[in-house]
């Protein structure tokens, strides 16, 4: 008997691509229903060369039986339509921003915390994108060496803001006086320091989703983050420069030694023949590329690593998929 699994948010960018990820993965799927707005209602999704309807997003279709519904519409609808579907004893992994602060909540990546889905049903938060790939790159190195604190600067594509953001970049590539309307800044050609909205610290929600949801995942609230998230030109691929302080002094060939065994990671760092990672060389893959490790001049307990991944793959889509297959292992 096969799964029977719904994806909310079907025709948006990360929603696709979870179809997308769910016909790669090859899951033992026996019914796949998609859902979306009026808008998007009618049409039709390719999967496993069959055409599925998109159905119309209703309370009365979340109370429909699921082993796994992934949701990603936002967090107005999650929060209306989420706790319809747990309610119903159906699983929810949910991609929004909406439940992964909550008490009880699981906020998962698999390769760092999936034991916490052990024995558990209901709602299951998909963490930040730009914390995913944090925190499987940093996962095995706290383990060996206990991390105090991280300070982070992102450089985030554009996908992340949803196919308006790709368009309007495009447009701008064709067209210098193209106007800005999804950002706050013309975009081609330029950083802009401002992912969504400030907070009176100075902070972005942005930078605040990965202090708060690190510390939660790894179930310490001592770990102190600091974070500042750049939006970039580029379509598909959030990179990250990090620097992070340990309890314990690291070696530069036990971390490498580390990371080359650790899940979900792969290293690209050998400077002298240029190889690290960069957006274009990880689009469309679904690891975590680690390169540009070294020490820090003055503190032997900090290090340096440049991290780079897909965000609609292991930054969203991906993640939400391996959930899945983390729950069904454990099962087993």
């Amino acid at each position: 008997m096969g799964l029977i699994v719904g994806v909310v948010g079907a025709t948006g960018a990360v929603g696709s691509k979870m179809v997308e990820i769910l016909e790669e993965r090859n899951l033992p799927i026996s019914s796949l229903r998609l859902f979306a707005s009026e808008k998007s209602k009618g049409s039709t999704v390719l999967f496993k060369g069959k055409e599925i309807k998109v159905e119309l997003l209703t309370e009365e279709a979340m109370r429909d039986s699921f082993d796994y519904l992934l949701f990603s519409a936002g967090g107005g609808v999650s929060e209306k339509f989420a706790p319809i579907a747990s309610e119903a004893g159906n699983i929810v992994i949910d991609n929004s921003s909406q439940w992964r602060m909550t008490e009880g909540i699981p906020l998962v990546v698999p390769e760092v915390n999936s034991h916490v889905l052990k024995g558990y049903r209901g709602i299951i938060a998909n963490p930040n994108c730009s914390t995913i790939q944090m925190v499987v790159a940093l996962g095995p190195l706290h383990k060996s060496f206990g991390m105090k604190r991280i300070v982070v600067s992102t450089y985030q594509a554009v996908s992340g803001s949803g196919f308006k953001a790709i368009q309007e970049l495009e447009n701008q590539v064709k067209d210098k006086n193209y106007p800005n309307e999804v950002y706050t800044r013309k975009i081609h050609g330029n950083c802009i320091p401002h992912i969504d909205v400030f907070y009176d610290n100075g902070f972005t929600k942005e930078e605040l989703k990965m202090v708060y949801e690190t510390q939660k995942i790894f179930e310490n609230k001592d770990i102190e983050v600091n974070a500042t998230t750049v939006r970039i030109p580029v379509y598909y691929g959030h990179s990250e420069s990090i620097t992070v302080e340990f309890e314990k002094t690291p070696e530069i060939h036990e971390v490498k030694e580390i990371l080359e065994k650790a899940d979900g990671v792969i290293l690209m760092d050998n400077p002298k023949e240029n190889c690290y990672p960069t957006p274009l060389e990880v689009e469309n893959t679904d690891s975590t590329y680690v390169g540009r490790i070294r020490k820090d001049l003055f503190n032997p307990k900090c290090l340096s690593l440049w991290v780079v991944a897909d965000n609609l793959r292991k930054g969203a889509a991906t993640n939400a998929v391996q959930i899945i297959e983390a729950m069904e292992n454990i099962k087993l």
